[in-house]
């Protein structure tokens, strides 16, 4: 697996990064027939490891096809480009062409169709959770006035006497019988 991400994928990368600095278009060329072969390998490769992986050198015939891959001498990635891939490619590429455009349209109707789903499941949770809570909220306030309302009787009943209550009441009343009984005094002895 190191041998294969050091020269398979770092080294390359490395010298498409060259390849970029130069501006060579021979190197840009060359890379990028590389990059598409090592592509298709990869791909190729997470099916393989499933069926081939008990075949005798398995991983080390992998690490021998990268290196040709790479090879100056042999330009596998070359090779493989321009007979196979290439010609299939271009054959298939209108095909090709009309599927991704397909596939994009859908993929873009399936984020739209879940986006909205997504959005009408995140609304009713949270009205049932608005609700739920306001439920919950009225029962604590509730409480809390039950309590209170016991809490100020059984303080009201114990600390403050009963006369206190009879005599703010009765101060109530006199001011307004002392001033209708002065008002009335007062208007006869004009």
């Amino acid at each position: 697996f190191l041998s294969r991400l050091i020269f398979g994928t770092l080294y390359p990368a490395y010298y498409s990064y060259k390849a970029v600095k130069s501006k060579d278009i021979k190197e840009y060329v060359k890379w990028m027939m590389y990059w598409i072969i090592f592509a298709l390998f990869t791909t190729a490769e997470t099916f393989t490891d499933i069926f081939l992986c008990w075949f005798p050198f398995y991983y080390e015939l992998k690490i021998a096809f990268v290196a040709w891959l790479l090879s100056p001498y042999t330009k596998g990635s070359s090779l493989l480009y321009r007979k196979f891939v290439h010609p299939t490619l271009s054959s298939k590429e209108k095909e090709i062409d009309d599927c991704l455009i397909q596939a994009k349209d859908r993929s873009y109707d399936a984020l739209v169709h879940f986006g909205k789903r997504g959005l009408n499941v995140a609304a009713t949770a949270a009205v049932m959770a608005a609700s739920k809570g306001q439920g919950a909220l009225s029962e604590r306030l509730r409480s809390f006035s039950m309590q209170d309302l016991s809490t100020i009787r059984g303080d009201s009943s114990s600390t403050v006497p009963p006369s206190v209550t009879v005599r703010t009441s009765s101060k109530q009343s006199q001011p307004k019988t002392s001033r209708s009984a002065s008002e009335g005094t007062g208007s006869s002895g004009k």
